[in-house]
C-alpha cells in the first residue's frame, strides 16, 4: 500500500451512494447512541489487533515518530475535527466510523495509559509490518519507521490480563467484532522505496523501473498473506466469530505511487488513469487473499464469520462514481494536503511531493478536504473514510457481511 515515507497507504473506494460523514462527530454521536443501551447485532466491542495502515496514536506512544510520520501528530493531521488526534486523516476514520453506527464509543488506542477499553483496544501501529526486520533485511528491504511488526503480542496481553481463563476470552470474543487491518501493506511499501532514495536523487520515473519494484514485491506475496492467514487463525482460535480480513487496495491509483512512478506513456495506465502494473499486483495479492480467507471459512465453518472486504472494488467505485459521492471528478487523484495544496502549486498533477509531504513546513491544506479522495497522497480524507465505512458495512462490500444492523436488542 503506499510509498517512501509512505507512513502507509491506504485509499479505498466507495460507491454512488452520497453517504456523508455525520454532521456531529462520530464520538458525540456514539455517546448519545450509548445512552440508550442498544446493543447492534450482539457486538459490544471492536479490536484492531494488528497494524492499521491509516495508524493511530500508539505510534506515538512508541516515540517512533521520527521522519515524516511526524507530522501526523500535529495539525493539519486532524484539521476536521479541530485538534490533531493521532490518526492519519483530517479527521475520523472507518473504525471511528463503524464505532458510531455500533452505537459504541471511539477506540482508544492500546498504549494510552488510564484510557477505557471496555468497548474493544486499537493495536495498531502506523507502518508495522506482516513480517518481521529480519525476514525483510534478508531480502534487503529495510524499514524505516518503526521495529513494531503486526503481530498478536499485545492483543493477547490484553485478553489476559482482562480475563481469568481461556473460556472468558472466548466469551468476550464471541461478542466482539475482531478487525485484522491491512496487514502486509507497509512490506510492500518497503519493498518498493528500494527502488528511490529519500534524497529525491532520482523516481521510478519510468515504467520499466516501475516493473522491477513489482517484481521485488510479488516475492513477498505468499509470505504476507500467511501471515494474515495466521493471524486470523490465531484469534478465530482464541474464540473470535466474526473477523474481517481487507484486501489491498488498487495502488496504481494512489496519488504518492502515481507521482513518484510519473509515467509518461499513456500504455502505463487503464481507462481510470490509474497505473496498470501496480494495480495487476495488488490483484495479485487480492487473489492469493482470497483463497487464503476461503479456506479460513472451510475450516472455521459453523463457528465464525470470516469476512473479506474488497477495498479494490470500493476504490473503483469511489473513482468512477465521484461526482454522485460529492468529491470533485478534477482532484481524485490529487493530494488535499501537502506541496501542492492550498494553491502553492508544487507536487505536480498529484499534488504530492516525498519531500514536502502534509505538514512539513511550506506545506498546506486544501480548504475543503470533504471535496478530495485523498488527503495526503498516501491516506484516505474523512469524508473518503465515512463512505468506505457505508461501502463496507451497510453496502455489500464486505463479504459475508459480518453485522445485520437490523439485529438490535435493548442491554
Amino acid at each position: 500500500m503506499a510509498l517512501v515515507p509512505l507512513v502507509t497507504v491506504l485509499l479505498f473506494a466507495g460507491s454512488c451512494l452520497g453517504s456523508a460523514p455525520p454532521t456531529t462527530s462520530p464520538a458525540a454521536s456514539a455517546a448519545s447512541t450509548a445512552t440508550r443501551t442498544v446493543v447492534v447485532d450482539g457486538i459490544t466491542a471492536i479490536y484492531k489487533p494488528r497494524r492499521l495502515a491509516v495508524g493511530h496514536r500508539n505510534l506515538a506512544r512508541q516515540g517512533a515518530t521520527g521522519g515524516l510520520l511526524r507530522y501526523t501528530t500535529r495539525l493539519p493531521y486532524g484539521v476536521t475535527v479541530g485538534r490533531a488526534t493521532g490518526r492519519c486523516s483530517d479527521g475520523y476514520l472507518i473504525i471511528d466510523f463503524l464505532a458510531r453506527d455500533l452505537g459504541l464509543p471511539l477506540l482508544n488506542p492500546y498504549h494510552d495509559e488510564g484510557a477505557d477499553f471496555a468497548h474493544g483496544v486499537n493495536f495498531a501501529v502506523a507502518g508495522a509490518t506482516a513480517l518481521n526486520t529480519t525476514a525483510l533485511a534478508a531480502r534487503r528491504i529495510t524499514v524505516p519507521h518503526t521495529n513494531s511488526p503486526s503481530d498478536l503480542r499485545w492483543f493477547k496481553e490484553f485478553m489476559n490480563s482482562t480475563t481469568s481463563s481461556p473460556q472468558e476470552i472466548r466469551e468476550k470474543l464471541s461478542k466482539s467484532l475482531v478487525m485484522l487491518g491491512e496487514i502486509g501493506g507497509n512490506d510492500y511499501n518497503y519493498a518498493f522505496l528500494q527502488t528511490w532514495p529519500m534524497d529525491g536523487g532520482y523516481s521510478l520515473g519510468n515504467v520499466t523501473r516501475m516493473i522491477e519494484s513489482v517484481a521485488t514485491a510479488v516475492d513477498l506475496v505468499p509470505e504476507v498473506v500467511q501471515s494474515i492467514a495466521s493471524a486470523a487463525k490465531e484469534v478465530l482460535d482464541m474464540g473470535a466469530t466474526r473477523v474481517v480480513i481487507p484486501g489491498n487496495l488498487p495502488l496504481g491509483c494512489v496519488p504518492s505511487y502515481m507521482s513518484a512512478v510519473n509515467a509518461t506513456d499513456r500504455a502505463a495506465y487503464d481507462a481510470r488513469g490509474c497505473l496498470v502494473a501496480l494495480n495487476l499486483f495488488a490483484a495479485l495479492h487480492n487473489a492469493w487473499l482470497r483463497r487464503a480467507v476461503g479456506e479460513l471459512r472451510r475450516a472455521y465453518r459453523g463457528a465464525a464469520v470470516v469476512a473479506y472486504a474488497d477495498y479494490s472494488a470500493e476504490y473503483a467505485a469511489t473513482l468512477d462514481g465521484a461526482a454522485a459521492l460529492g468529491f470533485d471528478e478534477r482532484r481524485v487523484f490529487r493530494a488535499c494536503c501537502g506541496a501542492g495544496a492550498g494553491g502553492k502549486g508544487g507536487g505536480g498533477a498529484y499534488g504530492f511531493d516525498v519531500r514536502a509531504m502534509c505538514g512539513a513546513p511550506g506545506t498546506a491544506a486544501c480548504a475543503d478536504p470533504g471535496r478530495y479522495v485523498s488527503w495526503d497522497g498516501v491516506h484516505l480524507t474523512q469524508r473518503a473514510y465515512g463512505v468506505m465505512a457505508e461501502l463496507l458495512f451497510r453496502r455489500g462490500l464486505l463479504h459475508p457481511p459480518p453485522i445485520n444492523f437490523t439485529n438490535s436488542a435493548r442491554a
